[in-house]
């Protein structure tokens, strides 16, 4: 019987070598981790074929708005520089699979396909590619999707933000039997000439962004970042971590709303001046009614919900504000919509109320993400614009922004504008 043999970088063999339900690799560019990952998952097919076995194999990322943006054409590339490995595949533009079709091969974004991946039958294999900015939730559910007895998830990311949510449940304390391992460009055995002329180039030119884009280092700031600092501040006092939720009191929302934009949504608690960051939650195409559904899922007994100033406008989709919305759904909960700001005075608002907070390891990996990457657009001479950036990580800081101004209209006692009503801010849930 012929034997076959996979080249590999050497400190993976034992990341695949007997059996685990968890393998992955985190490191920086260079490694070969993806295109091992890779071609390991077409060699599980093939042994999972010859068995006579039926199944899929999943590769998932974050945000996988098509085919263009997953893990196919790597898996591709793995199937077709292995010529034993090719003659058992069938492989088409937006397909692939083993010849005698018991294995296929699935290709899915977390963020938005996740009831998807729940539907398909015998999942053998999940894995989660650039997996970095994978929230606690998204994990939750799709681990929950791999129910066969011996099937395996795989998980390969380059360090991004330290104590993300892949970061704690894989590397900090990664899950019994897993097998999980540190990779960067130095343990590639194959590392290309042309990959290391680039990689001296970052060296020389941009050393601040060299550890993490090499080595596997977490990210220490983005160019422009609107609270680097106040991020920087919060690692080195250690103010994400376990935030424990205090029944006595009542848990306060503030929204960003959105429709083809993201809605966003901060959850938190007020113990003295601390400021408690409990949840994160954020989605697309979803309607008010729906994330109140969802927040009521949650153990928590709400005070105070915030809203930007459109909070009042009537919507076309949903037939009604959002105030109104929420004022039915929770009606024990005061509705605020707080009036236009600018950018300064949100910003400001933030910075106030940064190093009174502590925001929740696991249910707000997501918004420690938006936070940091919030930024300003640089200018080509190297200076910022004064206008931050409108993309993903907007939503997310404008929510955490009503959240800080809607504190200091509380803290200040201003007249605000209450379930459509002007009323003192009295009734805020600072003075309950």
């Amino acid at each position: 019987m012929a034997t076959a043999q996979i080249a590999l970088p050497p400190k993976l063999i034992s990341v695949f070598a007997g059996e685990a339900d968890f393998r992955g690799a985190y490191g920086g560019r260079g490694s070969a981790k993806t295109r091992s990952f890779a071609k390991m998952s077409a060699v599980k097919a093939y042994m999972w074929a010859q068995e006579g076995r039926r199944g899929v194999i999943v590769c998932g990322r974050e945000y996988q708005n098509s085919l263009d943006e997953s893990s196919m054409s790597e898996v591709k590339e793995a199937i077709i520089e292995e010529p034993w490995l090719r003659e058992h595949f069938d492989i088409g533009d937006r397909y692939i699979r083993t010849k005698d079709r018991r294995i296929r091969y699935d290709f899915a974004g977390l963020r938005h396909n996740l009831d998807s991946i729940k539907s398909k039958a015998r999942i053998l294999l999940l894995w989660v590619d650039e997996a970095d900015p994978v929230s606690e939730t998204a994990w939750q559910k799709a681990i929950n999707t791999v129910r066969e007895d011996d099937a395996e998830i795989w998980v390969t990311w380059n360090p991004d933000k330290r104590k993300s949510a892949t970061d704690l449940r894989f590397r900090v304390n990664p899950p019994a039997r897993s097998k999980i391992i540190e990779l960067n460009w130095r343990d590639n055995p194959k590392f290309p000439e042309s990959l290391n002329r680039k990689r001296l180039d970052d060296l020389k030119s941009r050393p601040d962004e060299y550890p993490h884009i090499w080595d596997g280092a977490y990210r220490t700031a983005v160019q422009g970042a609107v609270y680097g600092k106040e991020i920087a501040a919060l690692y080195a006092r250690q103010g994400i971590c376990h935030v424990p939720y205090e029944d006595v009191k009542p848990v306060h929302m503030a929204w960003d709303l959105g429709w083809g934009d993201a809605m966003a949504i901060v959850l938190w608690q007020q113990i003295g001046y601390e400021y408690r960051i409990l949840y994160y939650m954020e989605g697309t195409h979803r309607t008010v009614a729906s994330f109140a559904k969802d927040l009521k899922e949650l153990p928590y007994s709400y005070g105070h919900i915030y809203l930007p100033h459109d909070g009042e406008n009537h919507n076309i989709i949903s037939g009604t504000s959002a105030q109104k919305t929420l004022q039915e759904q929770f009606p024990n909960c005061v509705v605020h919509v707080l009036p236009r700001t600018d950018d300064n005075t949100q910003h400001a608002a933030v910075r106030n109320v940064f190093p009174k907070a502590v925001f929740d390891e696991r249910g707000t990996s997501l918004l420690i993400e938006r936070l940091s990457s919030y930024r300003y657009p640089l200018h080509s001479d190297g200076s910022t614009a004064s206008t931050p950036v409108h993309d993903s990580a907007s939503h997310g800081a404008k929510a955490f922004a009503y959240m800080a101004t809607g504190y200091d209209m509380a803290h200040d006692r201003p007249k605000i504008k209450v379930g459509g009503n002007v009323a003192s801010s009295s009734s805020s849930w600072m003075a309950s």
